[in-house]
Protein backbone atom coordinates (compact mmCIF):
# COMPACT_ATOMS: atom_id res chain seq x y z
CA UNK A 1 0.00 0.00 0.00
CA UNK A 2 1.50 3.85 -0.82
CA UNK A 3 1.81 5.92 1.61
CA UNK A 4 0.36 9.17 1.33
CA UNK A 5 2.43 12.23 2.76
CA UNK A 6 1.36 14.09 5.60
CA UNK A 7 0.08 17.17 4.68
CA UNK A 8 -0.19 19.98 7.68
CA UNK A 9 -3.96 22.14 7.23
CA UNK A 10 -2.69 26.23 8.14
CA UNK A 11 -5.72 28.12 9.15
CA UNK A 12 -4.82 31.77 8.43
CA UNK A 13 -7.01 34.66 9.96
CA UNK A 14 -7.63 38.22 8.70
CA UNK A 15 -7.22 40.68 10.94
CA UNK A 16 -10.06 43.11 10.62
CA UNK A 17 -7.66 46.38 11.56
CA UNK A 18 -5.87 44.90 7.67
CA UNK A 19 -8.86 43.60 5.83
CA UNK A 20 -9.39 46.64 4.52
CA UNK A 21 -5.89 46.36 2.64
CA UNK A 22 -3.83 49.28 1.23
CA UNK A 23 -3.68 49.91 -2.33
CA UNK A 24 -0.56 50.75 -4.07
CA UNK A 25 0.38 51.37 -7.39
CA UNK A 26 4.20 51.41 -7.12
CA UNK A 27 6.65 49.02 -5.91
CA UNK A 28 10.55 49.12 -5.76
CA UNK A 29 11.85 45.87 -5.42
CA UNK A 30 15.51 45.30 -4.12
CA UNK A 31 17.60 41.89 -2.93
CA UNK A 32 20.49 41.20 -0.73
CA UNK A 33 22.37 37.62 -0.59
CA UNK A 34 19.79 36.79 2.01
CA UNK A 35 16.53 38.47 1.50
CA UNK A 36 13.93 40.76 -1.13
CA UNK A 37 12.86 43.53 -0.02
CA UNK A 38 9.55 44.77 -1.71
CA UNK A 39 8.59 49.02 -0.51
CA UNK A 40 4.83 49.62 -1.64
CA UNK A 41 3.64 53.21 -2.35
CA UNK A 42 0.86 55.22 -4.06
CA UNK A 43 1.58 57.46 -7.07
CA UNK A 44 -0.20 60.64 -7.35
CA UNK A 45 -0.10 62.64 -10.25
CA UNK A 46 1.31 66.08 -9.99
CA UNK A 47 2.81 64.99 -6.52
CA UNK A 48 6.45 64.52 -6.64
CA UNK A 49 6.66 62.74 -3.73
CA UNK A 50 5.29 59.04 -2.33
CA UNK A 51 5.45 57.90 1.54
CA UNK A 52 6.37 53.49 1.58
CA UNK A 53 2.88 52.62 3.13
CA UNK A 54 4.07 49.04 3.43
CA UNK A 55 7.51 47.28 3.14
CA UNK A 56 7.53 43.16 3.03
CA UNK A 57 10.52 41.46 3.16
CA UNK A 58 11.08 37.88 2.14
CA UNK A 59 13.60 34.98 2.35
CA UNK A 60 14.95 33.88 -1.37
CA UNK A 61 12.69 30.79 -1.80
CA UNK A 62 9.64 32.28 -0.63
CA UNK A 63 10.07 35.32 -3.11
CA UNK A 64 10.21 32.80 -5.89
CA UNK A 65 7.17 30.42 -4.35
CA UNK A 66 5.53 34.27 -4.72
CA UNK A 67 6.63 34.85 -8.33
CA UNK A 68 5.14 31.86 -9.15
CA UNK A 69 1.93 32.26 -7.67
CA UNK A 70 1.39 35.56 -9.17
CA UNK A 71 2.54 34.19 -12.60
CA UNK A 72 -0.41 31.31 -11.95
CA UNK A 73 -2.96 34.66 -10.94
CA UNK A 74 -2.18 36.53 -14.06
CA UNK A 75 -2.90 34.08 -16.32
CA UNK A 76 -5.98 33.18 -14.93
CA UNK A 77 -7.16 36.98 -14.68
CA UNK A 78 -5.81 37.52 -18.49
CA UNK A 79 -7.01 34.51 -20.27
CA UNK A 80 -10.64 35.48 -18.19
CA UNK A 81 -10.22 39.37 -18.95
CA UNK A 82 -7.65 39.85 -21.95
CA UNK A 83 -3.65 40.80 -21.69
CA UNK A 84 -3.14 43.33 -18.85
CA UNK A 85 -0.77 46.04 -20.77
CA UNK A 86 2.95 47.04 -19.32
CA UNK A 87 5.30 49.90 -20.15
CA UNK A 88 6.19 49.83 -23.10
CA UNK A 89 2.97 48.13 -24.61
CA UNK A 90 0.56 50.04 -26.59
CA UNK A 91 -2.36 51.01 -24.80
CA UNK A 92 -0.66 51.39 -21.50
CA UNK A 93 -0.95 54.46 -19.77
CA UNK A 94 1.83 54.75 -17.37
CA UNK A 95 2.99 57.18 -15.02
CA UNK A 96 5.89 58.77 -16.53
CA UNK A 97 7.75 58.39 -12.99
CA UNK A 98 11.57 57.33 -12.64
CA UNK A 99 13.06 56.33 -8.66
CA UNK A 100 15.98 59.27 -9.03
CA UNK A 101 19.24 57.73 -10.46
CA UNK A 102 21.82 55.78 -7.91
CA UNK A 103 18.78 55.89 -5.50
CA UNK A 104 18.05 51.70 -5.71
CA UNK A 105 20.75 49.61 -4.17
CA UNK A 106 20.90 47.41 -6.81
Amino acid sequence: MEKKPNTQQINIELDESISGGEYSNFVVVTHSPAEFVMDFTRLLPGVPKAKIHSRIIMAPPHAKAFLRALGENIKKFESKHGEIKTPGQDGFSGFGVKPPKGSLPN
